[in-house]
């Protein structure tokens, strides 16, 4: 029976980078290459959240450290993000994400807005994101 606990605490250890990173990646890079976009969606969400709980867990680790089944509820709910069946990332993102950056930055437009006035002038909330959003043509290079 000890054989048995250690193998599954080994299984444990291990689930959390492959499903958290291993799968995820993969995942992403074949959406990448599909011609569809409902799955850059999803993963480009996943990547968002992912990077969030992340951030949240290094600020509040004296914390969760406290919580011992803190590792398994984060396993369940990556699992939920990452699988297919769920679409959890995608559903969060439009859920949640989305709407609270239309209600604190009045919308989000995916025309050119690096064109508009504004942008021109150097004037406008968006300064910082058009000058890291690529312009449309810059990476058809490759």
């Amino acid at each position: 029976m000890n054989r048995f606990w250690t193998f599954l605490s080994h299984v444990h250890t291990l689930s959390g980078p492959v499903l958290m990173l291993l799968y995820p990646l993969y995942a992403s890079v074949v959406a990448i290459e599909s011609p569809s976009k409902l799955d850059d969606e999803q993963w480009l969400a996943y990547w968002i959240l992912y990077s969030f709980l992340t951030l949240t867990e290094m600020v509040l680790q004296s914390i969760l450290e406290w919580i011992p089944i803190w590792y398994t509820l984060k396993l369940v709910f990556v699992a939920w993000l990452v699988l297919p069946q769920f679409r959890g990332a995608a559903f969060i993102y439009e859920r949640y994400v989305r709407e609270n950056l239309r209600k604190y930055r009045g919308g989000i437009s995916h025309s050119n807005e690096h064109t508009s006035p504004n942008a021109a002038t150097g004037k406008g909330k968006n300064k910082f994101v058009q000058f890291i959003t690529p312009k449309k043509g810059e990476h058809e290079a490759y």
